[in-house]
């Protein structure tokens, strides 16, 4: 047996990690897995970086930043495996909710109304709202500034952006830290549920069947441990198969509502993975190269890397679609072709 320690964040999204150890799959591989949930995505980076984790449920652009040096040293990383698309969203507080106009229900009428609420505050002299990401190079991060400035809101200037941990994400909700948050499921339930504010934005609906997270492992381990990541892929990938299947969904939604896994209501749990999240079909276990142009895109956009760095071949080093379709083959779960990109939701195409 091969002991590897993984680690991952509350979140339902980890469900891959979670369902591979309780049902045995990472034992039928050889490996003696330990699973550590994590307080942050700042810990999960340091902690793969080194070495104190093997691997991690990990955000899908922080591999790529940090391989690049972005925000702290340079750490060669991989993404060999996409764990889920979909499943993020944007919760606006009670008290900002009753002060936009009626009738917004789109993503572009919605970030219309909220544009003409900053330009009003702005010229009576108010400060900015505060929103709430998970992580500076995260698909949070991104498609919040994306919706905001398709709007004419400038996201440096206009709305204050801070960093929550996701399971902090409600409290400060609750509290009135923020006007706004934008995290992964459960959390925007938990948060509408407990009547603290209205989902306005689904990534689902920002970009079907857009990234969200990946497995992250350093480029050494491998390097060193070629034969281990394929036993850690096919565990996962057929934990991902499990996930997906409907008759699966209340035990996977106890499985993840307990407190050393995600910590949340089963019920808060079930909707995302029944309307929203995908972890296996059509292709979603593999770490897309148009997914990792995007994100460059994005970081190049908000002045995050220069024009300098060489965005193609930083996503070819990345992002290794190759080690997730082998692991694939080996399982039986391959997939033929991968499904057209979709558009984001004001029509703009991802292409290969």
């Amino acid at each position: 047996m091969t002991a590897l320690t993984l680690g991952f964040i509350p979140l339902t999204d980890c469900a891959p990690l979670i369902v591979a150890q309780d049902r045995g799959l990472f034992a039928a591989e050889g490996l003696d897995v330990v699973l550590s949930r994590e307080a942050s995505w700042a810990t999960i980076r340091d902690k793969v970086m080194v070495g104190a984790l093997d691997a991690a449920h990990m955000l899908a652009p922080m591999a790529l930043a940090a391989t690049a040096g972005v925000g702290e040293p340079a750490a060669a990383m991989l993404a060999p495996l996409a764990l889920a698309v979909n499943g993020a969203g944007v919760t606006l507080s009670n008290r900002l909710i009753h002060a936009l106009p009626t009738g917004a229900e789109t993503p572009q009428e919605t970030a219309a109304a909220l544009a003409g609420f900053i330009a009003q505050r702005r010229a009576g002299g108010e400060p900015p709202l505060t929103f709430a990401v998970v992580f500076p190079f995260s698909m949070h991060m991104y498609a919040l500034r994306y919706w905001l400035a398709s709007a004419g809101v400038d996201p440096d200037r206009d709305v204050r952006l801070v960093v929550v941990p996701p399971p902090r994400m409600v409290e400060q909700l609750r509290a009135g830290q923020v006007d706004g948050i934008c995290v992964g499921a459960p959390w925007n339930t938990v948060a509408s549920r407990g009547g603290l504010g209205r989902v306005v934005l689904r990534t689902s609906k920002f970009w079907p069947a857009g990234p969200d997270k990946v497995l992250g492992v350093t480029a050494d381990f491998a390097r060193r441990e070629p034969r281990q990541l394929q036993a850690l892929l096919r565990a996962l990938v057929r934990a991902q198969a499990w996930c997906d299947a409907p008759e699966n969904l209340r035990e996977l939604s106890d499985l993840l509502a307990r407190p050393e896994h995600v910590g949340a209501e089963a019920d808060a749990i079930a909707p995302a993975i029944s309307d929203e999240l995908v972890f296996h079909r059509d292709g979603a276990s593999v770490p897309r190269l148009e997914h990792a142009r995007w994100f460059l895109e994005q970081m190049r956009r908000w002045n995050q890397i220069g024009p300098d760095v060489d965005q193609g071949g930083l996503a070819a080093a990345v992002y290794r679609p190759d080690l997730a379709l082998e692991a694939l083959q080996a399982t039986g779960l391959g997939t033929a072709a991968l499904p057209a990109m979709s558009p984001l939701f004001d029509g703009a195409a991802q292409t290969a």
